[in-house]
């Protein structure tokens, strides 16, 4: 099979940026504005506070994740908004994940002594945190704000959380290290060539990363019909329908012009961009399996999880492969269509590995009241993606801390309203507290859930 069908960015192996088919060595040839120096002088041109001032009222406005989804939408351009907010396929799974958690009621206790704020302290991966919540490793941040991964390290030093780096970031490990002295996580892909996995393992240990993530459930590309309408590519096409979304998001686009090119700085700064897409497109290795995973365990030799669990049996297998934690997800919906929420795996995943194995959840996740719940039903702590990239887009280190203080402010109050005063508390007494119901209509009743994104089974 076509290697381009296993790699998010395999957009850019055989097109131009004019949307030409050759070869990388063309491309490299195309002219675009950072190959000719624009962003050196518009970064002397201090017009991002002017463009950006729509953004950062909207920002200031937004009460929900919601609200701040909608400022992303307002402030990306189409192709790296829809990038961000698209399922695989139909969305079908995309949808389910977040309605999974309406159908799950919470059956509160009264009197219970409580006054906030409550203490949402916990472990992650045997380290101390100050919230039961992280940001997801994800790739490419740059491509939503230029402050890119930095934002979101910036925002989990700030909260006292974890902070995940994916080895698709567009800012190096050595970076991340000097902005959080905080536990961090980083995420590896299924490579191919063991030299290129003990470069990487190698760095993120000189770098104070204190676990590895092996995402598992990307050994195939997703089909995410969103991204092949806007044709989205990195770096973006310079065609006149990027071009007019361009200058319809002003902001963006000013942020995109006036920095640096990005590349993947955790694999190699030095290959230019496109054809450094080629080299990891060529690394993707789906014959990846257990013997290979016990491979990586040895030269990581450290706290691990596998990234991608929705199977008990895999979960079990996994303990019994070395792996100490479980990272039950499905990639945020972007692969396997129809695969199942992540929330509704949970408990039986629970039950397979024992109480003693860590889990962590992510997927669906809209509200603090769903990070309770999963907490409730068997997670040690929980990842979320969309909803701190939500912030990055909308407004850097900015937006992604108000995504962090909106979880937390609604978390501590579905704690204190369920009558549970700490997360160990909450975990051992979730499952008598979240009780199962049919999903109904009426468990949406807003009409405007399409414009939002939200709920309802729409998109």
């Amino acid at each position: 099979a076509d290697l381009k069908h296993y790699c998010t960015i395999s957009v850019f192996i055989k097109e131009t940026l004019l949307g030409t088919k050759a070869s990388p060595d063309t491309a490299a040839m195309v002219i675009n504005p950072h190959k000719l120096g624009v962003h050196k002088l518009l970064k002397h041109i201090p017009l991002n506070a002017i463009f950006d001032a729509p953004s950062k009222a909207r920002l200031r406005k937004a009460v929900n994740i919601a609200d701040l989804r909608l400022c992303a939408k307002q402030r990306a351009h189409k192709m790296v908004f829809d990038y961000l907010d698209a399922g695989a396929d139909d969305e079908i799974s995309l949808r389910r994940g977040k309605d999974a958690y309406s159908e799950l009621e919470m059956h509160f206790h009264i009197l219970s002594g409580l006054k906030p704020p409550l203490d949402l302290s916990t472990k992650i991966f045997g380290k101390d945190v100050k919230l039961p919540f992280f940001g997801c490793p994800t790739a490419g941040n740059r491509m939503f704000h230029w402050e890119g991964e930095t934002a979101a390290a910036r925002a989990a030093q700030h909260h006292g959380t974890l902070y995940g780096l994916s080895s698709l970031a567009t800012t190096g490990i050595t970076e991340i290290g000097k902005l959080t002295s905080g536990p961090k996580v980083f995420q590896l892909y299924v490579w191919k060539d063991r030299e290129l996995v003990k470069d990487v393992l190698a760095k993120a240990k000189e770098g104070g990363f204190d676990a590895l993530a092996l995402t598992v459930d990307f050994t195939w590309y997703g089909n995410r019909e969103r991204d092949i309408r806007n044709d989205f590519s990195i770096p973006p096409k310079y065609s006149l329908n990027q071009m007019i979304e361009a200058i319809k998001k002003p902001a963006w686009t000013y942020d995109f012009l006036s920095h640096e090119a990005y590349t993947y700085a955790c694999i190699n700064t030095e290959v230019p961009a496109d054809s450094l897409a080629a080299f990891v497109n060529s690394q993707i290795a789906p014959e990846f399996d257990w013997k290979d995973a016990e491979w990586l365990l040895g030269e990581w030799n450290g706290p691990s999880a596998v990234k991608g669990v929705c199977r008990p049996d895999d979960a079990i297998r996994a303990v019994e492969t070395g792996f100490t934690t479980m990272w039950v997800s499905n990639h945020g919906a972007r692969q396997l269509e129809t695969s199942p929420a992540t929330i509704d795996v949970l408990p039986s995943i629970r039950e397979a590995v024992g109480p003693d194995v860590e889990i962590i959840l992510d997927g669906g996740v809209q509200r603090g009241t769903d990070i309770c719940k999963a907490l409730a039903l068997g997670a040690d702590s929980v990842g979320v993606g969309k909803p701190y990239l939500y912030g990055l887009a909308a407004g850097g280190t900015e937006g992604v801390i108000k995504a962090y203080d909106i979880l937390k402010v609604e978390l501590d109050r579905a704690m204190g309203l369920l009558g549970t005063g700490t997360v160990d508390e909450l975990k051992k007494r979730g499952p008598g507290l979240i009780k199962k119901r049919n999903g109904s209509v009426r468990d949406y009743p807003d009409r405007y859930a399409y414009e939002r994104g939200y709920g309802g089974g729409v998109i």
